[in-house]
This record gives C-alpha cells, structure tokens and sequence, in this order.
C-alpha cells in the first residue's frame, strides 16, 4: 500500500496517517514484528521472576534516622544538648522537609524527612557529612550515629528465644542473640540490622561501699584509674631465637570476677589494698529499656530482623528462615526459635490471590471473546495482546524498581478488560469485510480486506487506548503517602495500556494475516450477538422515539447521587486486613521495666483466651535499633490471628478488634489497635500512631501539657472516639539534686567535681570492657544499691574536697522528688506535645470536622502556640487538594484529545457528557457497599472513567 493510499485511508490527519503507517510497515515486515513480539514476550518472563514481591507498596519517605546514646542523662539534658543542636544544624541540609526529634531518658532520636524522589543513599551521605561538622559541639559521651538504611517498616520478620528446659535464664538467653544469633543473620542477603530486645545484657559491676572508701582514706577516681589500668592488653613488638619469630603480647584482660577483686588499687605499707577490699564485684544486668513477652508464658529473649531499604521482602524472609534452620543445631539443647511476627503469609496471600483473579480474568476475557468472536483462530489474535501487554508492564516495572504488590498487580488486573477491546473491534472489522468478500476471497483481496480493516480503526482504537492512559495523570500528580500507595496501580496499567496499544497496530494487524482465513460468519449469524441486539434494538428504540423523557430520566438519576453523596463519610484509605493485628497501649509515664513486664503479660494472657487468636508476642519499650524509638510506657503487641474459617460465624474484624478492647480494658491502659504494616508507615511518615493525631507547638512544656490536656478532654466527648491520650510532656518522675552554689563555694569544690560525683557514684561510670573471646562486656562503676535507692541515701554520698574531707551530699545540695518530662519531642526544632485519637465506628474525615470545631470552641491556645491535626487525616486532605486541581485537568487534557482527534465540537462534547453519569452506579454502589468516600475510591472512578 502506498503512502498516498496511506493518507487518503487516514483521512490527511497527521496522527492517523502515521498509525495507519505503522500498520503497513508491520504488514511489510511481518517476520521483523514477530520476532520482536517474541522477545518482549521472553524479556517479560524473565523480569516477572525477578520483580520483588511485597503485599503494598513502601509509602514512607525517605528518612535518615540519627540515634545518639546519652547515657544516664535526664530528657531535658537530651533535648539541650544533643537532639536541638542536631536538629537546628539538619534543617539546613539541602530538600529536607522536615525534621522530628525526640529526647528521653539516655538517648536521642533524629529523624530527617526528605522531599519526594530523593535517593536514600544521597540523603545519608549528606547527613553523614553535616554530622562529621556538627559531632565536635555535642558532649563528648554523645555520639550520634546514623541509623540502618531502613525504616520501622522493615521490621519484615522477628523470632523469640525460648528454653523450654528451664536451664537457661535471661542472660544466658540474651548472650545466645547478642553474640550468635544476631551477627549470623545480620550477613543474610538484604537485612539491614538485626536488633535484640529483652532479656539482661550481661555486665560486670563494680558496687562502692562509701563507708570502705573512708575507712581506706580512697576515692572514686582512684578506684576508676585502677580498674581502667588492669583490663587491657598490649604486644612487644617480636623476638627471634634461632631462625623463629615470635610476636610478643601481654594479656591483661579481665575475664572473670575473681580476675578483678584482685585489681590492686594501691599499697599500704607495703600491703596491697585490692578492689575486693573496697568494692562488691559482680556479674549483673545492665539497665534496661525494653522487655518481650511470649503468649503470655513469661518474659523471653526476641530478635527483629531488619530488611533493607528496596529489598525483595518475600527473598529476605524465606533466606533467613533458611539461616534460622541452620542455626538451630548451633543451640543449647532445649533451646528453639520461635517465629513471632512473619510479614511473608500476607505477602504470599496477596500476590496469590491476585495472580488467580489476574488469571481467572484473563480466561473470562479469553472467553468472551471466543463467544462473541465465533471463530477460534480470531479469538487467538484478539486474545495474544493480553500476555504480550502484562509481561511488557513486568519489563518496565522491573527495570523502575516497581515491586508486584496488590496495587501494582491491581493495575494489571483493571486493564485486562479495555487490554482486548482494541483488538476484538480490530478483528470484528477484519471479519465483517471477509465475509463480505464471500467463502473464498482472492487472496489478494484477502489481503487488502484485512489491511483496510486495521488501519480503519486502528488510529481510533490507538487514540482511545492514549486516553485511557492520558486519564490517570491524577494519579500521577498526589504527593506523599498517596502518591507512593497508588502509582504503582497507575504505572502498571500505564504501561499495559501503553503495549497494547502498540500491539494492536503491529502484532494484530500481522497475526490477522496469518490466522484469519476460512469461512467467517456474519455478524448477524452470529446467537450471542443476535440475541443482545434484539435485546437492546427496543430499547434504543424507545430512547430515540422520547427523547426528552429519556433525558429527564437520566437527568434524574444524575440528580439522586446526591443523596449517598451526602450520607457518605470519608477517609484516607479503606484498611487492609493483614492477618495480624497490632495492639499499642499506653500507660501514664514513669512506669519500671517490671511493672511493664506485669502489665505485658496480663495483657498477653487475656488475649490468648479469644479462640481467633493463634500466638500473641509482646514488646514493651524499644529494643536496639535506631528504628524503634518507643518509650518505656509504650506497648508493642503482635496478635497473630487464626484464618479467617476457623473464626466464629458472622464475627468480622472490627467486631474482633471491639471484643479486644472490650477485654483488654484495664485500669491505667489507653488502647490503640491496628495492622503492623499500616501503624509502622503512619509512624514513620507523619509521626503518628493513630488514625488521628492532633499536634501542639510552642515553647513552653507546661503550656503544652496544659494545652494537650485540653484537648484531650474536649476530643473524648466527641461520637465515635475509641481512645484519646495526650503525651504526658512533664508526667515524669524524677529524683532531683539541687546543689546549693554558695555551700561548694564555701567548701572550695567546683561544680564540675559535684556533678562528676552524681553521674558516676549514682549513675555509674563505664571504666573497660571485658573480652572473652568475641565477647565483650561492660565493667561498670558505681554505688551499691542501698547506698543510692533512695533520697535518704543520696544525702550521704560523699563529695571529696580538695583538702582531701569527705561531705555528704545532703549538706551540697537540695535532694527531692519532682515531676518533669518523660520524653520531648520536637519538629523543625519547635517544642511539639501530642494527643493521640483512636476512632471506631465513624468516617475520619466528618470526625476531624467535629472534633476539630469542638476543639476550637472550647480550648483556650496562648499566644504563639498552634494547633494541627495530623495522621491520616493530614494525607487524606492533601490528596484532596491535589485531586481537585488534577482531575479537572485531566478532563480538559481528554477532552482536546477527543477534539484532536474528531475535530469536531459536537462529537466531542457527546462523548464527554457521558463522564458523570458513570457516577451513578459508583456512588450507589459505595453508598449500599457501606464504604467511605476515600484516595481509593477516586482512583476507582478515575481507573474506570
């Protein structure tokens, strides 16, 4: 066909006439277009083994997480002099949006939030640059580190230590995961850290009698120097005695309790006074931060594996559990890993169901064309594109980093149906114009019939499948959590659009050479579609002939969306169901680590008594990894549950999370439920654990309490409230030592020398470390407990003056209990105080509305503080925002097409008259359906318009 042939078929439109080129030249080269099919087709398997699967899509930001260990020191102390310094310097690093800190008892978290689209790894050199300027003005036992590259949600796996002999106790536990386990799966492919948590970190400490030092006339520092001295190890360089080297080394380590009670710390006379003369020296437990509980049999050993950012996590978990299988034979005898949370299950689930719905679609598909098509082979060339185009998206999305996930593989799923259609009208035109020709047309006729039938409607078929794809551009334009959670959907039906648009002008028009010959039946002789048209022939009869009634009633049922438009609440996204649950309770601060380990295992013991719970694994406080910056007062529970068929009939899981909560309602406890996957992304990207979250900002603590209170009460009298808690920003307990200035003045002792005496005699003082092996444990150095337990006994800690007198403490300074901040947090280095609101039973966005108005009436906000509700409902007003400004955009980018296209205003405008009535079924269909109005639904309406 020549190309004036070309430009008369296509009508002397430019974008035609290059569509209906594209179809003669793959008629010319037909060998050329099928080979190239084929590899698609070849490079599309071999991504689709390779695309990393997930249940859905990361929607945290990228974030750099800076923890600094501070030991000993009081929240306050934290805040001023490490976490405001490092938060005031990171947020002048380049596309960062925002910075959140948080100080508590001993260390800092700094989390740095970075703009859309930065590159983790740019992000954390950056950081590490900015640290290497700032680490000289923090204190010198402040050393920030950089957190793993990975977020909380990469918490894809966790096991528990467990003896059931009952030989081993905690520490033992703990040491098999320090120094085994730990280091073991940390060199597994993809696992960014593995942290431990619970148990007792082995340590050995050195306890002062004060009533020993001034018997002996020694201090503290000398004691210190001593140990410091005799726990250590040096070489000599090398000898030679006859033709052998050997290297020279001295050492001097102490391994055991025995090896430093025998430290000499100095001579009397001659005599040697050791550290067991002045000091107890014991094997004991460090302090401790987090505790983990195990089905509600007792507190146990635990281990988070950590995967690395852009990981395949199904890849990770099954390589560890491989490593984990083992290492079993490695363990004491009695000793087992026991699987606590595993992310695998759902992901496993996920992609299975989809891929059997995805399947189940495309023998529908393949099906209906066939019943349509009446005739196998051109069933065949409609059908071909559909494989072609899906392993075409999985080429792409691999190559992108596009992991499959229920919105990448939904994506495919909703373009499987509008995939064929280009391709069925294609091949209903070929036939239509063969059985014109007769039983046996020339094949030259043949030919050219089929070549004239594609490249009639090929331009038409390839504009509609661009519109298509031209109509999620609102997809495209969210930010955030939306954004991350919905472009996968939108890139793989993009992309399996896009191939099967291309397909349809090169792959069919070839294949309908090649397949379609023989005896076709005319459309009329065809039952399946005699039967639609005389079903459809009287009614499209009847519209014509009333014309205006068939508009009014259209009109009508236009007009009766409003009606469950009104009654439909909003939300960001509907819940996915994940198989687990995650219970997070809060206690008032100030709580000990065994009083959260009773509480933990009350709380494990009730749950276990509902028959749909399967295994229950329990986490209070945090364990070692910059990706857990839990306070004490907070519970972690992991509830896994049984499948859904061994569950109570009629019993959902709303109602089952309402049945929880019923139970675990105990006095002091402020309950918090949801998925493990949703909490942990909510948490990382907006800070919050709740749907909703209301932030206070100012300067002052007490203010902010005063104000968070507030609004805390005015929250909880509002419907549909399940909890509310306010952060506790002064609800700490502390035991306070005031020195009186004038009184050390007098006794010539500096300020320096009374605080050293509070962190080390008190607090306690690392002075070495012992090594055994690969081992290494701390020697610690401090006060015996009776000595330091109470404010009576600290009034008696000796405070060495210069003259070399010894004055209690009592006589320096003021010891006496107060209340003070637990943990501060802050944002872009403000002062931020927290109210968390758990819902139940109502749409988050008409909660916000009347919480937000009680709010405003009835709580007084001072001068300089501010207000703002955060959470999900923040990501559900930002997609809004963008939505409104995207979708009409959208439409008016369509709408030129169609006049591109058509050049024709009322064709145009026919066609795009019929966009709202699509929402006549949606909405009635979301109102009966009991859904909200939500991201998800757009994108439904937007995918389907």
């Amino acid at each position: 066909m020549s190309d004036h042939d070309v430009q008369s078929l296509a009508g002397h439109d430019p974008a035609k006439s290059s569509v209906a080129r594209l179809i003669a030249w793959s008629v010319r080269n037909q060998l050329i277009v099928v080979m190239l099919a084929a590899a698609l087709g070849l490079a599309g398997a071999i991504s689709m083994q390779r695309t990393p699967l997930d249940a859905i899509p990361d929607l945290t930001d990228t974030q750099v997480i800076i923890r600094t260990d501070f030991e000993g020191q009081a929240p306050k102390i934290v805040e001023d002099l490490v976490t405001y310094p490092l938060s005031r310097s990171l947020l002048g690093l380049p596309r960062v949006k925002d910075v959140r800190g948080q100080s508590m008892f001993g260390v800092s978290f700094v989390y740095v939030i970075f703009e859309e689209g930065v590159d983790q790894y740019w992000a954390r050199s950056r950081v590490v640059e900015a640290l290497s300027k700032i680490g000289g003005s923090l204190p010198a036992s402040a050393a920030p580190r950089i957190g793993p590259d990975a977020t909380g949600v990469g918490w894809v796996f966790q096991y528990a230590l467990v003896d059931r002999t009952g030989e081993r106790d905690l520490a033992e536990l703990r040491t098999l995961q320090d120094w085994f386990l730990k280091f073991e799966l940390t060199g597994v492919p993809g696992v960014a850290e593995v942290a431990s948590v619970g148990g007792f970190v082995k340590e050995y400490q050195v306890l002062i009698d004060p009533n020993r030092l001034r018997a002996y006339d020694v201090s503290i520092e000398r004691i210190a120097a001593a140990v410091r001295a005799a726990s250590g190890e040096v070489g000599g360089r090398v000898v030679e005695q006859g033709e052998t080297e050997y290297v020279i080394r001295s050492s001097g380590y102490a391994d055991d309790v025995d090896d430093l009670q025998k430290v000499v710390v100095y001579a009397d006379n001659g005599t040697p006074v050791t550290l067991g003369d002045l000091a107890t020296v014991i094997e004991g437990p460090a302090l401790r931060r987090g505790v983990v509980e195990l089905d509600g049999e007792g507190e146990t050993v635990a281990g988070i594996v950590v995967m690395r950012d852009g990981e395949n996590a199904l890849t990770v978990i099954d390589a560890v559990k491989e490593k984990i299988k083992s290492l079993q034979a490695g363990l004491p005898a009695g000793v087992e890993i026991v699987t606590a949370y595993d992310r695998a299950p759902l992901i496993e689930g996920a992609v299975e169901y989809l891929n059997h719905k995805l399947i189940e679609e495309g023998i529908a598909v393949a099906l209906v064309s066939l019943i349509f098509l009446l005739h196998v082979r051109s069933a065949f060339v409609a059908i071909v594109t559909l494989p072609l185009g899906v392993l075409g998206a999985f080429m792409i999305m691999s190559a992108q980093g596009v992991t499959a996930n229920i919105m990448s593989l939904g994506g495919i799923a909703i373009a499987i149906g509008a995939m064929v259609d280009a391709s069925i009208v294609m091949v209903e035109n070929a036939n239509r114009k063969l059985a014109a020709l007769g039983a046996k047309p020339d094949p030259h006729e043949r030919r050219a019939a089929l070549i004239t039938a594609a490249q009639e409607v090929g331009p038409g078929l390839f504009f509609s499948l661009l519109i298509i794809t031209v109509s999620f551009l609102p997809v495209f334009a969210l930010t955030g959590q939306s954004y991350r959670l919905f472009s996968p959907l939108a890139f793989t039906k993009t992309y399996a659009m896009a191939f099967a648009a291309i397909l349809s002008v090169t792959v069919v028009p070839v294949l309908m050479l090649w397949l379609i010959r023989g005896r076709i039946a005319a459309e009329d002789k065809n039952p399946v579609n005699r039967f639609f048209i005389r079903l459809y022939e009287p009614v499209l009869h009847a519209a014509l002939r009333r014309k205006w009634i068939t508009i009014g009633v259209a009109g009508l049922l236009l007009a009766s969306v409003a009606w469950p438009l009104a009654r439909t609440g909003s939300e960001f996204v509907p819940p996915l169901y994940e198989g687990e649950l995650l219970y997070m309770p809060m206690t008032l601060p100030g709580a000990s680590a065994t009083k959260m380990r009773e509480i933990l295992g009350q709380t494990n013991r009730l749950l276990k008594t509902v028959p749909e719970v399967e295994h229950v694994f329990g986490k209070a406080g945090q364990a070692e990894t910059a990706t857990d910056p839990a306070p004490l007062n907070m519970i972690e529970t992991w509830v896994r549950l049984k499948p859904r068929s061994e569950w109570r009939e009629g019993l959902t899981p709303d109602a089952l999370i309402a049945e929880l909560n019923e139970r675990l309602k105990l006095p002091g406890l402020i309950n918090s439920w949801g998925y493990p996957i949703k909490i942990r992304m909510d948490m990382v990207s907006t800070g919050v654990r709740t749907p909703v979250g209301v932030k206070i900002t100012g300067d002052d603590l007490k203010a902010i309490e005063r104000v968070s209170a507030d609004v805390e009460r005015a929250v909880n009298g509002v419907r549909g409230v399940r909890s509310a808690f306010a952060d506790r920003v002064l609800g700490g307990k502390y035991l306070e030592i005031v020195p009186d200035r004038a009184e050390l003045a007098r006794r010539n002792i500096d300020m320096g020398a009374f605080q050293d005496v509070v962190s080390t005699a008190l607090g306690g003082m690392k002075l070495a470390e012992s090594v055994q092996g690969r081992e290494r444990y701390d020697i610690m150095l401090r006060y015996d407990r009776p000595y330091r337990e109470t404010a009576e006994a600290l009034s008696d800690v000796l405070v060495p003056t210069p003259e070399g007198q010894h004055i209690p403490l009592g006589e320096l300074a003021a010891v006496e209990f107060t209340e003070g901040p637990p943990m501060i947090r802050s944002e872009n280095a403000r002062l931020t105080g927290w109210v968390f609101v758990d819902i139940a039973g109502r749409d988050l966005g008409g909660f916000v509305a009347e919480a937000r108005r009680v709010v405003d009436e009835t709580v007084d906000l001072p001068a300089g503080y501010a207000i703002e509700w955060s959470g999900q409902y923040e990501q559900l007003q930002e997609a809004a925002a963008r939505l409104k400004i995207a979708i009409p955009s959208a439409v008016a980018i369509i709408f030129l097409l169609l006049m591109l296209h058509f050049g024709r205003l009322d064709r145009t405008l026919m066609i795009m008259l019929s966009l709202p009535f699509g929402l006549i079924g949606g909405m009635w269909a979301v109102y009966f359906a009991g859904y909200n109005m939500s991201v998800a639904v757009a994108v439904g309406f937007i995918a389907l318009g």
